[in-house]
């Protein structure tokens, strides 16, 4: 296989979370290419109610043809994320791509929303996608000054200010949008630099054990899509020209079909043509 057939053959790739659903998924594409992997995760034991550790992640990842660094941290604790930054820069020679995947939900409406949940979402989704982001700009300059298209891509959604959402889940709405506010501020920072900034979403939900275990169960995982479809959009974006592409909110679908991919059947979680769930804040 060539270089351009690989796109992102020996990339550096820094994702938070990353040890099941989605933000694996889009490690094991990038993998496939032979790039290198950070994961920073805090799933270092099995959890009773989802499946995969950080170990377990590693070793897919390693399989699909990737190299791998597995951090065991919390993206809340500064020294942890600089640190993993640092230890990146040092095995694999710097850092060309930052997913800010790590996200903690909770759509309890405000008056039964405990604080400590509050401040998790704050803290995970918000504030951990502005330190690993801000952690890796300095190794992002130099990808960009070597001409190795640095993107950051963040998983959160479209600035969609309809008060139905804010007025359905008000702390999850704030943390997610405070992710999507990372993206449009840092776009625009880092433009001059050419690091591609951008954030993606999906139209539908998406089958993960979120889903399964917080947004309707049986019956929603069957009107969904597979992770497949976002780590097929990502790998997009993450392989476009990072100058031209920046201070975006794509949706997967729409990121597929502007490269000619319309036919989505198979990401389909059970086969057919029945309707499927629209994801949150569209």
């Amino acid at each position: 296989m060539t270089e351009a057939s690989k796109p992102l053959a020996g990339r550096t790739m820094i994702m938070s979370g990353g040890s099941r659903g989605i933000g694996l998924e889009i490690a094991k594409r990038a993998a496939a290419d032979g790039a290198n992997i950070t994961l920073i995760a805090k799933t270092d034991t099995p959890h009773p109610k989802l499946p995969g550790t950080i170990h377990t992640a590693g070793a897919e990842l390693e399989e699909a043809g990737g190299q791998v660094l597995k951090y065991v941290g919390d993206v809340r604790d500064d020294a942890a994320v600089a640190d993993a930054v640092e230890q990146t820069v040092q095995r694999f020679g710097g850092i060309d791509i930052v997913v800010n995947n790590a996200s903690a939900i909770d759509l309890s409406p405000t008056e039964t929303l405990p604080m400590k949940k509050y401040d998790l979402m704050q803290d995970i989704n918000c504030r951990g996608s502005f330190l690993l982001s801000k952690s890796a700009i300095p190794a992002l300059r130099k990808s960009a000054e070597a001409g190795r298209n640095p993107h950051i891509l963040t998983l959160s959604p479209p600035l969609n200010l309809d008060p139905k959402w804010a007025g359905a889940s008000l702390g999850y709405t704030i943390a997610k949008y405070g992710m999507s506010l990372t993206t449009l501020g840092l776009a625009e920072e880092l433009r001059k630099y050419g690091i591609g900034v951008n954030s993606l979403w999906p139209r539908t939900t998406i089958a993960t054990a979120a889903v399964q275990n917080l947004l309707g169960g049986d019956e929603t995982i069957a009107s969904s899509r597979t992770p497949d479809i976002y780590a097929d959009a990502a790998y997009l974006v993450l392989t476009s020209p990072a100058k031209d592409t920046t201070g975006n909110f794509f949706l997967d679908d729409e990121v597929l079909a502007a490269h000619g991919i319309t036919d989505l059947d198979k990401y389909r979680m059970v086969p057919g043509d029945g309707p499927l769930s629209l994801d949150l804040f569209l």
